[in-house]
């Protein structure tokens, strides 16, 4: 188990030193949430781009914690090139897995299982979702 925590870890930090998907556009076909949380300082914005039901696009930026920055390059990446609805039940099940609820476990969440590890720690479940919180908010723009 040390080794997975270990591994989790080194997804988060690389996510964080060298994002993806950084940086928004001034494209009026992208749906744009903005998040600040003001109890933790963690403060972004999201912009994806939905053609023919499925993510073209996903950009994000802000500042924040690196649970919270990391997880948006994690979320971009594991997200474009889905279906609106397969990106909706992947946000909704990473989403259900830091709050401890129940989820569809066949769900592949890629590389945002690194997160599991943070329902240990609940002042943190905000940094690791907002991004999450985010996209939801474009998707149902989007409809």
């Amino acid at each position: 188990m040390r080794d997975l925590e270990l591994l989790y870890r080194q997804v988060i930090m690389e996510h964080y030193k060298n994002p993806r998907n950084k940086g928004l556009v001034n494209d009026s076909t992208y749906k744009t949430i903005h998040i600040k949380n003001p109890t933790c300082g963690d403060d972004i914005t999201v912009q994806s781009k939905i053609e023919n039901g499925v993510v073209k696009d996903i950009r994000h930026d802000g500042t924040g914690c690196s649970i919270c920055c990391s997880s948006a390059s994690v979320m971009s990446e594991t997200l474009i090139g889905k279906d609106k609805s397969d990106a909706k039940n992947i946000t909704e099940a990473y989403i259900n897995m830091l709050t401890n609820k129940e989820y569809d476990k066949t769900i592949d969440l890629e590389e945002a299982i690194a997160y599991q590890g943070v329902r240990k720690f609940p002042a943190r479940i905000k940094c690791a979702s907002i991004a999450w919180k985010a996209f939801e908010g474009t998707l149902e723009e989007s409809e």
